[in-house]
């Protein structure tokens, strides 16, 4: 069997458990909204702002540092090709 089947297929059996475990209904308040939703649910939202904010710092702090990379070769009077 190939690796990355046996891989995935565990990765969502444990999913599976976990949601099953988390399916209680908890109240988010924040401000003056509140939300209703399950807790897995809750987690998963958190997990993926969490990734996609990281993704996007990565990439800006990586502009950023190449882009002040490029701008001390051109001050010492190197050329970018």
């Amino acid at each position: 069997m190939n690796v990355k089947l046996i891989i995935g297929t565990i990765l969502a059996g444990l999913a599976v458990v976990f949601i099953v475990q988390n399916v209680t209904v908890m109240d988010l308040r924040f401000l003056f909204w509140k939300l209703s939703m399950s807790r897995a649910l809750l987690m998963f939202l958190i997990l993926s702002v969490g990734i996609i904010l990281g993704w996007l710092l990565h990439g800006s702090f990586n502009r950023r540092k190449s882009n002040a990379h490029a701008k001390q070769e051109v001050v010492a009077g190197k050329t970018i090709a």
